[in-house]
């Protein structure tokens, strides 16, 4: 497969300074003029935007975002950017996506449009009347908010389209009702709108219904949209089925399956943060939906057959790609730029293959090498900064660090702090 992209070539990317990758990423057309220049003067530095964003902003605590390659997703060539502090992600995930590339495939797919509203209505008093009263009026509300509501929503084919409801055994003698509104929101996570539709159906359905409404949110657990990446490759059978038993380890295993979605998420919050999506909400749809057959399980699943490995995750992924601060800050309208993704469904798809590429690189380095041997030999270059190493001081103590790692499978700053002091006390010699 090319490791070309529009032309420029990308091979040794990781290996090129800050500057050469601007200017690679700039004669790609991945980013534009402006871009290259906000990059090179080292990104916000003026807290105006950030009193528009929160209150009492004193300042940025700002993360490095670096560019994942290597990706190919449904036939196409992406660069991801992703924003984390984590040693070895960025690394992980583009060689892993370099490997499937070589040898296998991504693909994905979005089944569902709607995204829920809940009303809550904590102890109905007179459950026969309420579902009369929703069976009878529910087309009518559905236009109501349709036109009152999100009618600009309506005119990009989105909007309410449908209304339920689930009765609730409280376990005290009483019955909660939970209304649940389906609206499809475009390109937009569509938080605001939701909320502000089932708001706007409180006052109604409290005066027709006679019943108090106690609540009126967003549901995080958007089962009703789900995600799916899949990747499929060639290995041998050894590597196949060792991947395949650390896959029913995560399915079968809560303690196991926490630390194996929290790896997927390695790969999906930092694009998240980048494109300046709400992650803490993603988290909470896939961390409820890993729990929707009575117990937390594993997000992905994969299994080898006739020297074929196959993976796939499957979840809600909520995001968007208009609204809230996806285009007001400049990182974010950089990032989604770099994707070239034109809905939210893309960038729903990109992010999934992301997480499960970066899955299966790490099931792959805990059933092979194991975890420190790669995580370790990309982290020395923190451990020599936090042993306080100057620039001169940096490649002999990183010398020194991988080939101690190399003899004792592990390593710690107080090693660091050790071989930097037996390297100043060398030098006055």
């Amino acid at each position: 497969m090319s490791e070309t992209f529009n032309g420029i070539e990308f091979k040794g990317f990781s290996k090129l300074s800050f500057m050469q990758r601007l200017n690679k990423l700039l004669e790609s057309e991945s980013i534009t003029q402006e871009d290259y220049e906000f990059l090179k003067s080292g990104g916000l530095k003026s807290v105006q935007l950030g009193e528009k964003f929160i209150e009492n902003t004193i300042g940025y605590f700002q993360l490095p975002i670096g560019v994942a390659t290597q990706f190919c997703i449904d036939d196409k060539e992406f660069f991801i950017p992703m924003a984390v502090e984590e040693t070895s992600i960025i690394a992980a995930a583009s060689k892993t996506a370099k490997w499937i590339k070589e040898s296998g495939s991504i693909t994905t797919e979005v089944f569902g449009t709607e995204i829920i509203g809940q009303i809550q209505i904590a102890k109905v008093k007179n459950l026969e009347k309420l579902t009369t009263l929703l069976q009878a009026r529910k087309k009518e509300y559905i236009q109501l908010v349709n036109k009152e509501v999100v009618p600009n929503l309506v005119l990009r084919g989105g909007g309410v389209s449908d209304i339920t409801w689930r009765v609730i055994d409280r376990g005290d003698g009483f019955q909660m009702v939970v209304i649940h509104v389906m609206m499809n929101p475009c390109d937009a996570m569509g938080a605001n709108l939701i909320n502000q539709v089932c708001e706007y159906l409180k006052n109604p359905l409290q005066e027709q219904s006679g019943e108090m409404i106690t609540m009126c949110i967003l549901s995080n657990l958007v089962d009703t949209k789900i995600t799916q990446a899949k990747v499929q490759i060639k290995v041998d059978e050894e590597l196949g089925l060792k991947i395949q038993e650390a896959s029913l380890f995560a399915e079968l295993d809560p303690y196991r399956a926490a630390t194996n979605n929290k790896g997927v998420l390695n790969g999906i919050d930092p694009i998240m943060i980048a494109t300046g999506n709400d992650w803490r909400a993603v988290e909470a749809g896939i961390h409820a939906y890993a729990c929707r057959e009575g117990r937390y399980s594993s997000i992905t699943r994969w299994r080898y057959q006739d020297g074929t490995l196959e993976g796939v995750f499957r979840a809600p992924l909520i995001v968007g790609t208009v609204g809230g601060v996806t285009q007001l800050h400049p990182m974010a309208k950089m990032s989604l730029r770099m994707m070239r993704v034109q809905s939210a469904s893309d960038l729903s798809r990109v992010a999934a293959a992301v997480g499960l590429v970066q899955n299966l690189g790490a099931l792959k380095a805990l059933t092979t090498v194991g975890i420190i041997e790669g995580h370790m030999k990309l982290h020395i270059k923190n451990l020599t900064l936090g042993a306080g190493a100057t620039e001169a001081e940096i490649p002999l103590l990183e010398t020194k660090l991988e080939q101690f790692l190399n003899v004792k499978k592990r390593i710690t700053l107080s090693h660091a702090i050790e071989m930097l002091q037996e390297i100043r006390t060398s030098q006055r010699m």
